[in-house]
């Protein structure tokens, strides 16, 4: 990765908290593969934010060789890009104590994930809830990653790793990359099936709401025959006014190529339930061969962990060189045999 300068950096992290929804493969993980030939990419299986919420540490464990298996499975190499587990790498949490020491605390109190998260834990707002947000500025400009493949519901992240790159180059001089998002146009947020005004979670009480990437066949197809749409049966995109089938025409867009205005012509008449067959049939049909991948790759342990420890041997010596930097600019001693 240091040989190819010419290219930029894009740092991408996912939590290990069970199966990926669709909403985070056409969000996220989709686009990772794809983005590895043009840029130096970095991917992370982001297992300290994963602590914001009280976890069974053996389900974190299970579910950390869960999520890499099915970035590997994707179609990211670890040859051609960075992966590695977030844990493994301590310059991440050096670095956050630096950055939330040029973070106001009225920026935090901004984040619209701490609100909403707050109130889905009321029994557990932790500090760290509260300010994982510069956890995450730290994943990114530890890299100096210039962009960040995000759903637009993380975008408010992005924004604030860059108020805090801007912050701390003026007052310490020219460091840090500003980072800049990368939003999809369509499929950037997956809404939920049951209630299309809300984004796709696996924290959903109602398993019918999203689609899982571990989901089989039948599941899928069904979940979509009792997708929430509306009474007038007209197939049009208009987010306002028909969210529940405009979220079905969006995921069908991805997945075929077509615009809505073809969709929209295919659909003329038929009802909603031709529709509804058809985009669990494109998801289904994208979805095969990753889920037959993952199977293979999670069931060898030998090959994760030498993933794992490559990966993290190669962040660790890139991002060791832009931490030595932070601490020589704030005025940290550094040991002379370093």
């Amino acid at each position: 990765m240091e040989k190819e300068n010419a290219k930029k950096i894009v740092f991408s992290g996912i939590q290990p908290t069970g199966s990926f929804t669709l909403g985070n493969y056409i969000g996220a993980v989709r686009n990772w593969p794809l983005l590895q030939y043009e840029y130096n990419c970095i991917y992370s299986v982001v297992d300290q934010h994963a602590l914001t919420v009280r976890q069974e540490p053996a389900t974190l464990r299970k579910r950390t060789y869960e999520a890499l298996a099915m970035i590997l499975a994707s179609g990211v190499d670890p040859e051609k890009s960075m992966v590695f587990v977030q844990s493994h790498n301590p310059v991440h949490s050096q670095l956050s104590w630096i950055l939330a020491c040029n973070t106001q605390f009225g920026e935090l109190s901004r984040m619209t994930q701490f609100k909403d998260k707050s109130a889905k834990h009321p029994d557990n707002v932790n500090g760290g809830l509260f300010t994982y947000p510069i956890l995450m500025a730290a994943d990114i400009l530890a890299y100096n990653a210039h962009g960040i493949p995000v759903g637009s519901d993380q975008k408010q992240h992005v924004e604030l790793a860059r108020n805090i790159a801007q912050r701390f180059n003026a007052n310490y001089g020219e460091t840090f990359v500003l980072p800049e998002p990368f939003i999809p146009a369509v499929g950037a947020k997956i809404m939920s099936l049951q209630e299309p005004t809300k984004k796709m979670s696996k924290s959903d009480e109602n398993i019918n709401s999203f689609i899982l990437l571990s989901d089989d066949k039948d599941t899928i197809m069904r979940k979509f025959k009792r997708a929430v749409t509306d009474s007038d049966g007209v197939v049009k995109y208009d987010t306002e006014n028909k969210p529940g089938v405009s979220n079905l025409m969006g995921i069908y867009k991805v997945f075929t190529g077509k615009s809505f205005e073809e969709i929209e012509k295919e659909f003329d008449g038929v009802g909603y339930g031709v529709l509804k067959e058809a985009v669990g049939t494109s998801v289904i049909e994208a979805l095969a061969p990753v889920q037959s991948e993952y199977t293979r790759i999670l069931s060898d342990r030998t090959y994760l962990d030498s993933v794992m420890k490559n990966g993290a041997e190669k962040a660790q010596r890139y991002s060791q060189r832009i931490l030595d930097k932070v601490y020589r600019k704030v005025g940290f001693v550094q040991l002379k045999n370093k």
